[in-house]
């Protein structure tokens, strides 16, 4: 059998597609840098960052399922460059031995300034290579959170935070079909925009409000 992909369809909302916004020039894929919100304040500065996850099932391995749960504050910037990954693959096993592959990363990335020139990246494929009956899914999902002046999550949002990443952690792990993982991880991903909405609630106000910006980009075998 040949090596199969997903069609690709245009018409879904935020999937299939790499999240391109700004004018600044990325290049920088495999590099993640964090700078203290308060460290940042003073000067001005580029803040880049890239996060990836990548898994591989086959006949020898027939599960493979890991995740990323980043966070990463910069203070103000002039320009910011984010990207987030995930990446699929089952290779060579039959309907009787079906594998299973499961990559999920979430990003968080929170920035300041005005008028900062932001390229974001969004992207995530999921593929089976002659392996008929397995299930693979690959999920990015990218949390873009831009304020006027530097925030720092205080103790109960990272709490949140960290209660949902032990879950997604449970979820990539377990045995659901690939279209129910699908359904609770994207309900995951609700409550990750529901803290960070709170977390900004009460930032203060410049010529643009805070603002919490999701990519979100799956893609999987079998269909969904």
């Amino acid at each position: 059998m040949s090596s199969h992909r997903k069609p690709r369809s245009s018409s879904r909302p935020l999937t299939q597609r790499a999240v391109r916004i700004g004018l600044f020039a990325a290049g920088v894929a495999g590099v993640a840098t964090a700078v203290p919100a308060q460290a940042a304040t003073a000067a001005p500065h580029a803040a880049v960052a890239s996060d990836a996850v990548f898994s591989h099932a086959d006949r020898v391995h027939h599960t493979q399922a890991r995740d990323s749960f980043t966070v990463r504050q910069y203070g103000t910037v002039n320009a910011a460059a984010v990207r987030n990954q995930a990446n699929a693959v089952s290779v060579g096993c039959s309907a009787d031995d079906a594998c299973r592959s499961v990559a999920l990363s979430f990003q968080i990335v929170t920035f300041a300034g005005e008028r900062t020139h932001l390229n974001a990246v969004n992207l995530s494929d999921a593929a089976n290579k002659k392996c008929t009956g397995c299930q693979t899914l690959a999920g990015a999902y990218q949390f873009v959170v831009s304020t006027p002046t530097p925030i720092t999550f205080d103790a109960a949002t990272r709490r949140k935070l960290d209660d949902i990443h032990r879950r997604l952690d449970v979820l990539t792990r377990s045995s659901l079909p690939a279209a129910e993982l699908r359904s609770r991880v994207d309900g995951l991903a609700t409550e990750v925009g529901t803290v960070l909405h709170d977390a900004v609630a009460d930032a203060p106000k410049g010529e643009a409000p805070p603002a919490v910006t999701l990519h979100r980009h799956l893609d999987g075998w079998p269909g969904h």
